[in-house]
Parts: structure tokens; sequence; C-alpha cells
């Protein structure tokens, strides 16, 4: 159940002067938890509660602070006006004429039009847009456009532009632009923001936050799944990956190479800092893309007998693909997971592992997240490198992809054999070792974003809800004692 349809269940019920939220009730759309007025004010962008007693009646000095508001992002909107007195039909005589405006200019684009004849049609829809919603619009932009075609103004108006879009609260329709629309999510709720490194991102502390609730979950799950939390290298020698064919072959385009261990000032002083001629490393390293390699170098000493099996390990760590096509959460070069790795003495023991964990995600995805899933297994093409079997949860979006949303590996003995791990069985001979691996990343966080949201704003479903409660005080009337009696008791004074 989404919170939205917690508000509306609940808030009907309480109505005195004062809107109690229970412990059962939670609020969580991200971004209206940050500035109250978003509540308050039905009919604003990102309306984060619906609930009938929100109205453009309450005045804004009604609006209480809240603790984790963002000052900055609560000044800019409690400056803003009150909403468009436009009437529905004016809006919609309105919305019409801009439809009608962009479709033709799109056609006189396709037609190979001019720049400078162009412009004036462009500029007719940026005030038609000014007329609907005034702060749709820059108006520098605007008066950049009407004088033409001159490439120095363009250019200036595009640079001019950048902050604006980057601080707009707007969030694309889905119908619109779907890709669009989940990256204004993003954005608009303060989930995550691009990093200056090339196909990374900068997780804030609201996606964290969310993180941190999927990740003590899953934690819970793994330790009761027979696991334990280990840590290992970052860096990985190149001549590890070598030693297991088909996994080399499945990571060699996506691995970030460390080739030198220092860096020197360049000689000639053009270039600045240059990695030291004289620092090149033996064996390169690798920033792990997955940690097979590195823990099963491990398990050749850990592991000596069958009363040793099976060894179960788990780490939570940042990996590093590198990707050609990035979208925040989905497919990043770096993010974050878990990735458990085991050995067992049978197929059949590495087998049932491999299921069971892939039972575990699927749990926490329909239980916590709410989120259905469909198990099911890989085609050998899609099948993770080294893999004899590869198990998979799939979650439907809404719109109509299929996201893969963990994976759990029945490895066979190829990683055993590759780094030559064996134990002794019961009956003293020695036998290799089966193995399975399993992992679940940010891209839940993704997944969440695009099964519950809307075109309003985030939605999140009470238990992955990093804020559970928000009590809304509204004042009673002048002659209202029964509902001021009603606010002392409960501790609350405006």
């Amino acid at each position: 159940m989404s919170s939205r349809v917690s508000v509306r269940k609940t808030s009907t019920a309480v109505w005195l002067g004062l809107l109690t939220m229970t412990s059962t009730l939670t609020i969580t759309r991200a971004f209206q938890m940050r500035t109250f007025s978003r509540t308050i004010f039905f009919g604003r962008r990102h309306s984060g509660c619906k609930c009938p007693v929100a109205s453009n009646s309450v005045s804004r000095k009604n609006t209480i602070s809240s603790p984790i508001a963002n000052p900055s992002l609560m000044s800019r909107y409690m400056s803003q006006t009150v909403p468009s007195p436009l009437s529905e039909q004016e809006k919609a005589r309105l919305e019409t004429k801009i439809k009608e405006k962009g479709d033709a200019i799109r056609t006189m684009k396709d037609n190979g039009i001019s720049k400078e004849d162009l412009a004036p049609h462009v500029a007719e829809l940026l005030e038609l847009k000014a007329q609907l919603d005034p702060s749709s619009v820059d108006p520098q932009k605007n008066e950049i456009s009407k004088k033409g075609n001159n490439r120095n103004n363009h250019q200036s108006s595009k640079k001019n532009n950048e902050p604006a879009e980057a601080e707009s609260d707007f969030i694309t329709p889905r119908s619109e632009n779907y890709s669009k629309w989940y990256n204004d999510i993003i954005r608009v709720c303060d989930l995550a923001e691009v990093s200056p490194v090339r196909g990374c991102m900068v997780i804030k502390p609201w996606g964290m936050s969310i993180w941190d609730q999927i990740r003590n979950d899953l934690d819970a799950r793994i330790k009761d799944h027979g696991a334990d939390n280990a840590y290992f290298p970052l860096l990985i020698p190149k001549s590890f990956l070598s030693k297991e064919a088909e996994h080399v072959d499945g990571f060699a385009k996506e691995c970030a190479v460390v080739t030198h261990h220092r860096l020197t000032a360049d000689p000639s002083g053009e270039k600045g800092l240059i990695a030291d001629p004289e620092a090149e490393l033996e064996d390169p390293l690798i920033i792990r893309p997955t940690s097979e390699t590195m823990i099963w170098n491990m398990f050749k000493k850990w592991i000596v007998s069958h009363r040793d099996l099976p060894l179960k390990v788990n780490q939570w760590a940042n990996v590093m693909r590198w990707e050609m096509r990035t979208r925040p959460f989905l497919r990043t070069s770096e993010f974050l997971w878990q990735e458990g790795h085991t050995a067992h003495a049978t197929a059949e023991g590495a087998l049932d592992d491999s299921k069971a964990m892939l039972d575990q995600y699927a749990e926490l995805c329909e239980h916590l997240l709410a989120m259905p899933v469909v198990k099911g297994a890989k085609s050998p093409s899609e099948r993770f490198a080294g893999a004899e079997e590869t198990f998979t949860i799939e979650a439907l979006m809404q719109n109509g992809w299929a996201l893969q949303s963990g994976t759990s590996h029945f490895l066979g003995q190829s990683f055993g054999k590759a780094f030559d791990v064996t134990f002794q069985d019961a009956k003293g001979k020695q036998q290799d070792v089966w193995g399975t691996s399993w992992g679940v990343s940010t891209r839940l966080i993704g997944a969440l974003i695009m099964t519950h949201s809307d075109d309003a704003g985030l939605v999140l479903p009470p238990r992955v809800a990093p804020v559970q409660v928000v009590v809304v005080p509204i004042p009673p009337k002048k002659n209202d004692e029964e509902g001021k009696v009603a606010l002392n008791d409960a501790g609350l004074v405006l």
C-alpha cells in the first residue's frame, strides 16, 4: 500500500482543528517532507498530501517548521505567489494552443525552416507558456529569443538558463517523456545528482536513507541465510581475472585499470601532474567489477576439510564497471551493492543455496518495497560471466519495462578449479568445491521510484520510508474553544 492511500483512509477520521497522523500512517513523498508548504497548499506541484482537509484557504503563516526542512528551499517556495487565478476553461484553452504551437514548430523544424524564421514562433510559444505558468519561462531567455538568431546571444541564453533548470521543481509527465520524468523525480526530490566524475553519481542524504532501510532489512536476511559479513580489497590483480577465461571475457571491456602507483610533475611543465614512468606496476590492478576472483583466492586458504563447508561470506561495497550510457541508480559506472559468495561440498547444496537467496530477494522486494517480482532463469547468453546458471528477479515498471532487480548465480566448479580450491571429504579424498554468488544493488532504488511514483512526485511504501509520521496542526477558529483545548492537550501551542 502506498503512503498516499494511507493518507486518504486516515485523514477523514480525525478533524477537530488538528490533523493527527498515527504511526500506521506515512506521508512519504520525499520532497514534501522537506517543506510543509507542499503538504498544506493544495494544488501546488508535487502536492504530497491529497487529503480532504488540505485547501488553498490555509494561511501561509500557519505552516510549521520541519526539523528536516531545507531553509533555502522553504524560503524560495514560501515566497511564491498563490497559484494562477486562471479558470479551468482558460487553462484548457492555453494548453490546447501550446500543444498546437509546439506541434507546428516541430513540423517546421522537420521541413528545414531557418532559425530566423523560426524565432518568432518560439517566442509566441514561450509567451503562451508564460500565460499559463509564469514560472515556467525564464524572462531573460524569452527576451533573448525575441532578438533573433544572434549566435552569441543564444549561447548566453543557454548558459543563463542552466541554473534555472537545475533549480526548477517541474516534473515532466510520464506520458510525455518517461525517462525525463524519472530523472526529474531524482533531481526534484533530492535523491542524487551527477558528480564531476563521468558516469558516477552523488547519492544525497534522502536517497542514502532509503538505501539504509533496504540494507538493514537485507542484512538481517543474509545473516539468517547463514552468511557472515566480511570485506575484501577494492583492487584486484589483473592476473586473478585471467585465471577464469569466461569471467575475464565478460568483464574485460568494463574494467578500470590502475597502472602506476604514484604521480610526478611533468618535467616540461605543460601537463601538470603525470603518471611517474618509474612507478609502473608489474601486475596492473583492476578496480573491482565484482569480487569472485579475490574471494576465491582467499577460499583456497580457508577451506581444507569438508568440515569447513559450507562457507558463506557477504560484503557490502562499491564496484566499478565502466559504462558508456548511464542513468542514476539504474546503471552507473560506480554503484553500491552487496555480494554474497558461498562454497559447498556438493552441487545440490550450491544450487539450493542460490535458489534460497533468490527467494530472499523476492521477499525483500514484495514485503519491504511493495514491488511484485517474477522469478526466473536467464538465457545462456545473459548469464553471469563464468556461471552455469543465473537466476533473476524481474520487476515490471509502469512503462512496461522489465527491470532486473537481483540475481543469484550457480557457479558450478569453475572458480573452484580456476583457483585450485579443494577439500578433503569424509572418505579422505580431495574434491573440487562448488560455488555460488548473489547480489542486489542501489538499482532497487530506481525500481522503487518507477514502481510507485507519479507525476506529482516521489511515493514510497511505508516500510521503506525514512520518515514515518508527520503531524500538521491547523489552528482552530476564534470561537472554537473545543479545538483550542484539543491543541493544548496535544501539547501544541501556535
